[in-house]
């Protein structure tokens, strides 16, 4: 990492046009993949990153750049074509530096660097052998691990100088079944703000099995109805559509520039009574979790959305300004190359009162997406549609059978106000969110909910 004095200067040059805040990001990572498949190594790749991003604010306009040069001059030299693009009458003083580590709220045991590769190919085997040996129709698994080591050094001119170390890994599995004229896939995965201890303390037979089954079960599955249904979204990563539909919504990036549903709305009725939405970056050692976030500030607890009632958005120190809000730790990059701005850590739906079970039995017709895969969302209107990985027909307030093709289309505002019952069974699943500031890990979580009506893409009439 860079010394004190180095960061000073480079500060001082980044205000010398008469910018009113400057801040330098330094970012050393490493990482590793892991791909099996037919029970071989099939890649093994490592990889280290080093760079620093450099930005200047006037008023509420901001520039940024980044470099891989680490020498005092080529840092110099990058600051001075960022400060280049701000012109001021007055240079700023820069506050005193105030140097510490970064509060570690998610302890880890075992450093993915310290652990050989054969240990996390044991795991990965075992994974492998458990997807295999569910049923004779699997004609395929993948397994991919991926562990990274983020190291980062945050100054600004307000004096913050503080150090952090983010370590993540996921395990992911894909199992494709086939009777000879379909074949279907299944997908799960598991990550964690952790060591190597996540990954051996994974119960490997339920994720090998669990990928096998959803495939297994895609494969004998009859074609979905379409219409407009009660749906009910099973728990983890079906919160996945708040995340695209509503969570982004919240975000500043957009609500500053009044280009998202929820602009100057807070203290107004935006869902149902029974969402509270929550993001929560201090949740210990999950996925989207967070020391600090990449602009030097602590891990929040921020609620969203309580009892329907919209109560605030996720605020970085840019539209801070615009907004005239404080910053709510909420900042992101996926790396030195990008700028950071508002984005999600883990955002979930907190739990209701309801029993999963009676849910189920309180919907006469329906569909149950019990995974969700991807889809697509329109930030400005909230319209999405988003794809069940497994879905079943609810008959008679029972689960039915499988169906295949269900798409659940809708409106991110009108799905908050349809929520008709909340589960007690709140779960968190990982995902990686992709918007302007690059690739970032991020949890969506909620229990199982219903939502009063869905229009649901799949064949035409019921199968």
């Amino acid at each position: 990492m860079l010394s004190k004095t180095v960061v000073q200067d480079i500060l001082n040059e980044a205000l010398s046009t008469g910018g009113d805040f400057a801040e330098v990001f330094v970012e050393d990572r490493l990482t590793n993949n892991l791909s099996l498949q037919g029970g071989l190594v099939e890649n093994s790749l490592s990889g280290r990153d080093f760079g620093v991003g450099i930005r200047v604010f006037k008023g509420i306009q901001s520039t940024y750049t980044y470099t891989t040069d680490f020498a005092k001059e080529g840092l110099l030299k990058a600051a001075k074509k960022v400060a280049q693009t701000v012109k001021g009458d007055a240079k700023l003083s820069l506050t005193e530096l105030d140097y510490h580590k970064a509060k570690v709220l998610h302890p880890i045991e075992q450093m993915p660097q310290s652990v050989n590769k054969a240990r996390k190919v044991n795991v990965m085997k075992k994974v492998h052998e458990a997807s295999k040996r569910y049923n004779e129709s699997i004609s395929q698994v993948r397994i991919r691990l991926k562990d990274e080591e983020q190291n980062v050094l945050i100054a600004n001119s307000e004096g913050t100088f503080v150090e952090d170390q983010r370590v993540r890994n996921i395990l992911v599995v894909q199992s494709v079944a086939s009777n000879g004229s379909r074949m279907e896939e299944g997908y799960i995965n598991s990550g964690a703000l952790s060591g190597m201890e996540h990954l051996e303390n994974l119960n490997l037979d339920f994720y090998g099995n669990e990928a096998s089954r959803i495939a297994v079960t895609n494969l004998s599955a009859d074609p979905c109805p379409s219409g407009n249904f009660p749906v009910v979204i099973d728990n983890k990563f079906g919160g996945v559509i708040f995340h695209e539909a509503c969570g982004h919504g919240l975000e500043a990036t957009s609500v500053a520039k009044n280009k998202s549903i929820f602009s100057n709305k807070v203290g107004e009725k935006v869902a149902s009574d029974l969402v509270t939405y929550i993001d929560d970056g201090t949740l210990q050692n999950e996925w989207g979790s967070i020391n600090i976030d990449d602009e030097g500030e602590p891990a929040k607890r921020n609620v969203l959305i309580e009892n329907g009632i919209l109560k605030g958005y996720l605020v970085d120190k840019l539209n801070a300004r615009i907004m005239e809000q404080d910053v709510t730790g909420s900042s992101r990059r996926e790396s030195y190359r990008f700028a950071p701005t508002s984005r999600m850590t883990n955002t979930f739906i907190a739990p209701g009162e309801f029993n999963p079970d009676d849910i189920i039995s309180n919907t006469e017709y329906g569909i149950f997406a019990k995974y969700m895969g991807g889809g697509q969302v329109n930030p400005a209107t909230g319209d999405y549609n988003f794809a069940a990985e497994e879905a079943y027909l609810i008959k008679n307030g029972k689960i039915d059978r499988p169906v295949r093709g269900a798409t659940l289309i809708g409106n991110g505002a009108d799905t908050l106000k349809k929520v008709d019952m909340v589960g007690n069974n709140l779960g968190h699943g990982a995902g990686m969110c992709g918007a302007s500031s690059g690739l970032i890990p991020v949890n969506v979580g909620q229990p199982t909910l219903r939502v009063s009506e869905l229009t649901v893409g799949g064949t035409k009439g019921e199968a």
